[in-house]
């Protein structure tokens, strides 16, 4: 049984990449030095018998099976054969090599991009951990939150939710009457863990009141919650219940943790999903946290579902209208019940040039070398961005972060992430192009941060040496700025287009840019302008159920991603983007 080793994508794989022809600085040329680190992680899980889920929860993006012998690989076994494959309606003419054990790579004509066979890799993603402390002034409603998703309410009035002050406010303007916010672009959370932070504009009169972290939440009838309960006298309760078909059993008595209730009171409540078992405990907020659960049981009746909030005003409360307010709510880790996996044997390589169609000695001594080269591909880059990336600096660019765990943007006011981070901003330098083009620095709020546009700018342009413009030369060779201006203009050849429906996939490669007129706020189009590519992506390969997989940095899930958070991350199906495809173009 082969182990699979959790690391960094740099220190799973030997090496690094060739020298990049960009410029830091006026007239400063860069060599990426092979000197750039990364940090390494020892946890195994059994290759040939893990799950989707034993894989993904490693920790990491990139895992590669160390005790395969593909990972000490030899050159390409015996002769190779190269067959030329004529263009059709929906691919570029090819060249298809082959050697001994099949399949070894494919050229295309007029695109630098190679694929090239290599060790097996999976590439993965698990829910990446986010805080939502309100500070935010959307709208309506309690907006986006900076991370989770979206804030979606059940029961009362929409005025009845909101945010003011830096808190989310659910308004109980009756008795008896639950009141319930969640996270609802999120419903595959299965083990997590999970706190918020509670309190009341006054303290409950007549009878209690509370405030529920919600988890494995289906609806409001199912759903297990960890239930905070005010009493009419001041008395702090902690209860962990189960809502099964709209019928309630509590699986933890209530216990009382607190007396004198005000105002002025916060407490946090934290609740931990391992499998069957469950816990919670709850504090005053600012104070030690306890050691120990307050309640710890078993109950396999849920498996997975969205967190959110649940307020209540019990029968016979007279202290009504009642604020009932979270200042913060957060996922501090949490699994996936079916994350995504996209497993299979393709490197991604990048020619000097592009590919002329002749298969010259040259170029086979190349895609030999290619197949014994265990160094970081463009997936590989890729997969750095994603959550739990390593940070790897450069010693070239006086140690500047070039790789590593990436958001999307700053916040807006509203809530939302802006879009504009470019490579460099990522990185926190000012960048002169060859052409002459110059950006100056743009603030430390954009470091860290990659757009959709900036992320391929990123793999494909700064670490796979594509030359890199901005707003100028966008001729075909050059990778331009914009996901517009990538999609029409930019470096390679086109796959497929199509106007008013998404084009046959037929031609499609793993490595190849998606490019998608999806109009929708978690996207770069500031326009809303239909017919125009608002978004790009890099596809990936195929998942654990077939799916075609794309890496693309989204607002929703603030950042890289493969996940569905905020949508599907696949090109077939029903979802926003499988809908909104427009065109696939190959470097």
């Amino acid at each position: 049984m082969s182990p699979l080793n959790r690391r960094s994508a740099l220190a799973a794989l030997a090496g690094a990449a060739a020298a990049s022809p960009l410029l830091p600085g006026p007239g400063t040329a860069v060599a990426r030095a092979a000197t750039d680190t990364a940090a390494t992680a020892s946890a195994t899980v059994g290759a040939t018998s893990a799950t989707a889920v034993d894989v993904a929860r490693q920790g990491s993006s990139l895992l590669v099976s160390a005790n395969d012998p593909a990972w000490f690989p030899e050159h390409a076994a015996g002769a190779l054969t190269a067959t030329p494959v004529a263009a059709t309606a929906s691919a570029p003419a090819l060249l298809e090599v082959t050697d001994g054990r099949g399949w070894l790579a494919t050229l295309t004509h007029g695109a630098k991009t190679v694929t090239v066979r290599g060790p097996r890799r999976w590439l993965t993603e698990q829910k990446k951990p986010f805080t939502d402390t309100f500070a935010r002034t959307p709208a309506s409603g309690w907006g986006a939150s900076p991370g989770g998703g979206t804030w979606s309410t059940h029961n009362g009035a929409d005025a009845d939710y909101r945010v003011e002050d830096g808190r989310g406010v659910i308004e109980l303007t009756a008795a008896n009457a639950s009141r319930h916010a969640f996270l609802s672009s999120d419903r595959d959370i299965a083990d997590l863990n999970a706190t918020a932070v509670f309190g009341f504009d006054r303290a409950p009169s007549g009878a209690a009141a509370s405030l529920a972290l919600s988890f494995a939440y289906d609806d409001m009838d199912n759903h297990y919650r960890a239930r905070l309960n005010v009493t009419a006298a001041g008395a702090v309760q902690l209860l962990l219940e189960k809502e099964e078909a709209d019928a309630v059993t509590v699986l933890g008595a209530a216990q009382q943790v607190g007396t004198g209730f005000t105002a002025s009171d916060r407490w946090r409540v934290r609740v931990e999903k391992e499998g069957s078992a469950l816990r919670t405990r709850a504090w005053r907020d600012g104070t030690a946290e306890p050691s120990s659960w307050q309640h710890s049981v078993t109950d396999p009746t849920f498996t997975q579902g969205r967190v959110g909030v649940r307020a209540l005003a019990s029968s016979g409360s007279t202290a009504l209208p009642l604020k009932a307010l979270v200042s913060e709510f957060a996922v501090e880790s949490a699994y996936w019940a079916d994350p995504p996996v996209v497993s299979h044997e393709t490197w991604v390589r990048v020619l000097p040039e592009p590919f002329d169609g002749g298969w010259t000695n040259a170029m086979e001594q190349r895609i030999r070398a290619w197949a014994a080269d265990t160094s970081p591909d463009a997936l590989a880059y890729g997969a750095m961005f994603l959550p739990g990336g390593a940070t790897v600096r450069s010693s070239v660019l006086d140690g500047v972060q070039v790789l590593g765990e990436a958001g999307y943007g700053p916040l807006k006011a509203d809530g939302t992430r802006r879009e504009g981070a470019d490579f460099h901003e990522y990185m926190g330098v000012e960048w002169t192009f060859p052409n002459g083009e110059r950006r100056p620095y743009a603030g430390l709020q954009w470091e860290g941060n990659l757009d959709c546009s900036g992320l391929v700018r990123m793999v494909y342009g700064h670490h796979m040496g594509l030359p890199l413009v901005y707003e100028r030369d966008h001729d075909g060779v050059n990778l331009p700025r914009l996901s517009r201006d990538q999609a029409a203009s930019g470096p390679g050849v086109v796959v497929a287009r199509a106007t008013a429906a998404a084009p046959s996939l037929a031609g499609l490669r793993i490595g190849d840019l998606v490019c998608f007129d999806a109009t929708d706020d978690d996207t770069d189009d500031t326009t809303d302008e239909d017919g125009v590519v608002d978004h790009v992506g890099i596809y990936v390969g195929e998942d654990q159920h077939g799916n075609p997989r794309f890496l693309s940095s989204r607002k929703t899930p603030n950042g890289p991603t493969i996940g569905d958070l905020g949508g599907p991350s696949t090109l077939n199906g029903t979802g926003l983007y499988a809908r909104t495809l427009r065109l696939i173009r190959r470097f």
